[in-house]
């Protein structure tokens, strides 16, 4: 999973907790839960009966008079909003190639998907001897494309020969093909042996 994935999982998922609670938090205020069902909320709770508001007026004004309160709140609400829209530019800015021009120099209006170069490389390397599945993806940007290979291994293929099989063949003709370095990362797995029984 990419960094960037898990990091908006994250900030979701403390985001919706946060609101569920405090969605559930005024629910049960506003339908006054507490007294309809015989429950004690613990002191100091906020909320507990329809009447009851977050803020009062005392809590309200209380800093709202000194000199450093309202730069601070400016302050605060400015750092929230400009962390909320560097989170949405960081959204928007691809962390896939997109169309890849081919050649070197580049042919006019000649442009290669992310996703075929990819299956290109899965199929070719499906191929190579000592290889039982591959699979391939791009990331990266159009200007520096990078190579994510997946290969599983048949059970008596050796790594070595199956990587040098590799950059000689599927990812030499990957990088002829879009006319610049392609740098690959390449992740191999080893398919189980079944158990063999002694004699």
């Amino acid at each position: 999973m990419h960094r960037k994935s898990v990091v908006n999982r994250v900030l979701l998922a403390l985001t919706g907790i946060l609101m569920l609670g405090t969605g559930l938090l005024v629910l049960a205020g506003g339908f006054d839960l507490y007294r309809n069902l015989r429950l004690s909320p613990p002191a100091g709770w906020p909320l507990t009966t329809p009447q009851d508001v977050l803020l009062d007026d005392a809590n309200r004004t209380r800093w709202s008079d000194e000199v450093w309160w309202w730069p601070t709140v400016i302050a605060v609400l400015a750092v929230v909003a400009l962390l909320a829209l560097w989170w949405l530019l960081a959204q928007l800015r691809r962390t896939h190639p997109g169309d890849l021009s081919v050649g070197n120099p580049a042919r006019d209006g000649v442009e290669l998907r992310e996703r075929a170069l990819g299956d290109a490389i899965a199929a070719d390397t499906g191929h190579l001897p000592g290889v039982r599945q591959a699979r391939a993806r791009m990331n990266g940007s159009s200007h520096q494309p990078e190579a994510h290979i997946d290969i599983t291994l048949t059970p008596d293929a050796e790594p070595g020969p199956v990587l040098q099989a590799l950059c000689d063949g599927p990812l030499q003709r990957a990088r002829h093909t879009v006319g610049r370095t392609l740098p690959a990362k390449t992740r191999l797995r080893a398919t189980p042996h079944k158990p063999h029984r002694a004699r």
